[in-house]
């Protein structure tokens, strides 16, 4: 055999070998990476964060996990895993939750979908505007815009200039994500109220002493306030309507004690119920100008569709539910009994 005959049969040898070694550490290589992708990242609790900045590399992204000892894997993995699941350049700015299980793989999953942690804002019915501000304020990651506006300003800002901002924004819980403003908030929440009112003041019962929706917004705000009972609103609702169409004074508390503002401390006087303000209804006839709380739709459909009968007047029981009389001799009665309780 010749000497070149043997070197070629070493040199084949060789390449195979080589082959095989290669053949061997790629599919170690390919089963370090599934690993790799499939394991938890190093999380021990709920409530950890990843922040995305808009303009953060792929790089930053991985030394930011790195760094804080959620991954200890080399940088190249998760950049052989990226272009495996063909996401890389296509991760979205934003905050993601980093709970625990949570792998590789899904990490970047959220982030090509963009899956940002949604934070939540619950208007609770019956908040006025003054609540609504102080909870706004405390809320967080919401950026702070409306600190230090007027309520003018604010209604200007999103869209509504000239409207009193009482009674606008409807209860809900609305979500929001990192990098949302307070007036980001509000804009949704004046626009979810309009939707409501455009949706049902067209279906609402015919004759009522209601000229516009803004009307019904002022009533739904005196039910939202003197009831939270679903069984009660329609029918406080009812005595109201009766007053107005009968025109008698509304004589509703809460419209006086929001009209006394920070004068309120918690007892309503003799006093308060004679002097006047704009939205004193024991001395002036009507709705008040405004209404005094953010009714929800529950209380919006309680105006629009009283419960028919003829009792004009309810008090408080003292447990939550309220008494309604027809006449007044029954009124007097009822206050004298659960007010006074002088029951006879």
């Amino acid at each position: 055999m010749s000497r070149f005959s043997m070197r070629g049969r070493a040199v084949w040898r060789a390449l195979i070998l080589l082959l095989l070694v290669a053949a061997v550490a790629a599919a170690w290589l390919w089963r370090d990476l599934d690993r790799f992708a499939r394991t938890p990242l190093d999380i021990a609790s709920t409530g950890q964060t990843l922040d995305i900045a808009r303009g953060t590399g792929f790089k930053q992204i991985v030394d930011d996990l790195r760094g804080r000892g959620i991954s200890h894997a080399s940088p190249l993995y998760w950049r052989v895993l990226a272009e495996q699941m063909h996401v890389a350049g296509r991760l979205h700015a934003g905050e993601y939750a980093l709970a625990p299980g949570l792998t590789p793989r899904g990490l970047l999953e959220n982030m090509a979908l963009g899956r940002v942690l949604q934070h939540d804002f619950t208007i609770v019915d019956g908040w006025n505007f003054a609540e609504l501000r102080a909870a706004l304020d405390k809320a967080t990651p919401l950026i702070h815009l409306t600190q230090g506006m007027d309520n003018a300003t604010i209604m200007q800002k999103i869209g509504a200039p000239g409207e009193m901002p009482e009674g606008r924004f409807l209860p809900e819980t609305y979500a929001y994500v990192r990098g949302d403003s307070d007036l980001d908030v509000l804009k949704r929440a004046y626009a979810a109220m309009h939707k409501t009112l455009d949706a049902l003041w067209p279906g609402r019962d015919q004759g009522l002493p209601l000229a516009t929706p803004y009307d019904a917004l002022i009533l739904a705000s005196i039910v939202e306030k003197e009831t939270g009972r679903a069984d009660e609103r329609k029918r406080i609702a009812g005595v109201f309507v009766r007053r107005l169409e009968h025109h008698m004074l509304l004589q509703t508390d809460p419209s006086v004690i929001y009209g006394m503002g920070a004068s309120y401390t918690g007892n309503i006087h003799k006093r308060d119920l004679t002097t006047d303000t704009p939205y004193n209804t024991y001395t002036r006839p009507g709705l008040p100008p405004t209404p005094i709380a953010l009714p929800g739709r529950p209380a919006i459909e309680a105006a629009l569709h009283p419960a028919q009968g003829d009792e004009l007047y309810f008090v408080a029981k003292g447990d939550g539910t309220h008494v309604f009389a027809r006449t007044l001799a029954e009124h007097n009665h009822n206050v004298a009994c659960y007010q006074l309780k002088r029951c006879q």
